[in-house]
């Protein structure tokens, strides 16, 4: 702004000289001009005066102190009516040629007197003449040459240059200071506190203008932060993953659940996202929701498996950028796994009998069967449909331990729920010789009594079914300081270690053809976790081959 306004100040003056300039001169020149012509005519009519008194004679003698030279100021010329020169004061009369068509000489002779102005060829130079006509009949003429105003200009170059020069000189320092005296206070101005400047008064309208801007920006701020402030405390506490990218890829937000699940931090923004995972699917992924609207993709992270929902962001109807959720379908995904595998192994368990009962009463029905054999297929007919009844039962409980159907609690005694669930089963102990022991306290807990029971008695079932002949059964109803603990513990084959883990899923057996045998469904030991769940009941299991397995649950006091 300063170098405008110095600009601005400077070509002003510049201006205003060169306008003085050419009206000082062009005014100082037509003034002599008009003198010098007023002169001209006044020494014109006393030369006509004196030569009327006094012929040539007065000539001689008013030219001889410059004869015939061209520094004279006037130039007088003696012009018969026929044309002929009769004397002039530079050039002898008769080196003169004729002036007969000299215009001034003929409006002379025909109207008593004459002026004009003759120019040069350069332009430079004018001559001013005026011509009278004499009494006698002859002319007299004066004349005088003149510089034109640009020959005066050219003239006088040297000194209009040092003038121009040194008034532009002081013009560029005067519009220097004047520039920056104006600047000052605009410089000083406190855009801050706009209304509290002592300023130009012509200001005072944008310093308003300006106040009344602060305090809407001040209110966007503070709004703009309230909403930064509650989108951060969201994402901040959200368990799912959020990244926002620009229409470039690169990161604006990340929230702490992304962070983790992409090993990023905070110094990851502004970054692109290729930086902080590479994976090609993922990003491919995001390069089909910029262009198409929306993407899915699952991939696994740290042995979690998320599925990542990536969205195009829009702004008056162009893209802007993506937003990428990251949700955990861990259990999600287990669950749909153990929904598929429990759906294949009801119909493989249900098809098996069905099939045994199907092939008998096929048999039977078309007279393939001796009399003597009938009860024998009768028999596999009412055991299979019997296992058929059984493992029916077993899945609708297992729906109803899923979907938390079950009676009211009361209190129950453990001791005596595990004797009355090993007399139940005694009489098969007996069949292989399997010594079965109930021992321990007369000890309370809060529970279903039916499936108390029901796990009391899949446990002793099982410890039964994979004993060896001639072996031990032992339950124990123990008290500790953190609840009451009942184990079932038996001396059969004991369980693989790298099964373990998996004797609670549904259908699963160790040794799918002992199960078969013994009549298992493969639900019992994933009907007794469900249980204890359901009790908020700790399970836990020690298993050695060929020595035996020890089943527990605790019942903790807090749960």
């Amino acid at each position: 702004m300063t170098k405008k306004i110095f600009r601005s100040i400077l070509l002003a003056a510049v201006s205003v000289l060169l306008a003085s300039l050419v009206i000082i001169m062009g005014c100082l020149y037509d003034y002599y001009r008009n003198v010098q012509e007023k002169q001209l005519r006044d020494e014109l009519r006393l030369a006509s005066y004196g030569v009327e008194a006094g012929g040539s004679d007065y000539l001689e003698q008013l030219a001889s102190p410059y004869r015939f030279q061209s520094t004279a100021d006037f130039r007088l010329t003696w012009v018969a009516a026929d044309g002929e020169v009769l004397f002039d004061t530079h050039v002898p009369a008769a080196e003169m040629e004729n002036h007969a068509d000299r215009l001034e000489v003929k409006e002379a002779l025909a109207e008593g007197e004459s002026g004009g102005i003759r120019y040069s060829e350069t332009l430079t130079e004018r001559t001013l003449y005026y011509a009278q006509r004499l009494t006698d009949g002859t002319v007299l003429r004066i004349s005088i040459s003149q510089l034109t105003v640009f020959a005066l200009a050219m003239g006088m170059l040297q000194p209009i240059l040092l003038t121009a020069v040194s008034a532009v000189i002081l013009s560029a320092l005067l519009a220097h200071r004047m520039a920056k005296h104006i600047v000052a206070p605009l410089n000083d101005l406190n855009l801050d506190r706009p209304l509290e400047n002592d300023a130009y008064e012509e200001l005072s309208p944008l310093l308003g203008r300006i106040h009344q801007q602060h305090r809407q920006i001040e209110a966007q701020l503070r709004e703009l932060r309230r909403k930064t402030e509650e989108f951060e405390q969201i994402t901040e506490n959200m368990g799912e993953g959020l990244v926002l990218l620009d229409g470039k890829g690169v990161i604006l937000s990340i929230n702490p659940a992304a962070r983790m699940i992409f090993h990023a931090d905070s110094a990851c923004i502004g970054q692109e996202f290729l930086v902080i995972d590479r994976d090609h699917e993922i990003n491919l992924a995001i390069q089909t929701a910029r262009e198409g609207g929306h993407s899915e993709i699952r991939a696994v992270r740290d042995n979690r498996e998320y599925q990542f929902d990536i969205s195009q962001i829009t702004a008056d109807g162009a893209a802007a950028g993506t937003v990428l959720l990251a949700f955990d379908v861990t259990e999600q995904a287990a669950a749909e796994r153990s929904r598929r595998e429990f759906s294949a192994n009801v119909s493989h368990e249900l098809k098996t009998p069905l099939q045994s009962i199907m092939g008998s009463a096929e048999l039977l029905e078309n007279g393939l069967v001796k009399q003597e054999d009938i009860p024998q297929f009768v028999g596999v007919i009412r055991t299979e449909a019997a296992r058929l009844v059984t493992l029916v039962e077993d899945i609708i409980h297992l729906s109803q331990l899923d979907e938390g159907i079950a009676p009211a609690k009361e209190r129950v005694n453990l001791l005596e729920l595990a004797d009355s669930a090993a007399s139940a089963l005694r009489e098969r102990a007996e069949e292989r010789h399997i010594d079965l022991s109930v021992t321990g306290e007369n000890l309370m807990v809060d529970g279903v009594r039916s499936f108390l029971y029901e796990m009391l008695y899949n446990l002793i079932d099982n410890a039964i079914k994979y004993n060896t002949d001639g072996g031990r059964v032992e339950v124990a109803v123990s008290a500790g300081d953190t609840g009451t603990t009942v184990s079932v513990k038996d001396t059969g084959i004991g369980i693989p270690p790298e099964y373990q883990a998996r004797v609670f899923e549904r259908f699963f057996r160790v040794d799918k053809s002992r199960s078969k045998a013994s009549g298992g469904t493969g639900l019992g030991l994933s009907i007794v976790k469900h249980i204890a769940q359901y009790h908020h009941a700790d399970l836990s299991l020690h298993s050695t081959i060929g020595k035996g397995t020890d089943i527990s649950v605790s019942f903790s006091l807090e749960k």
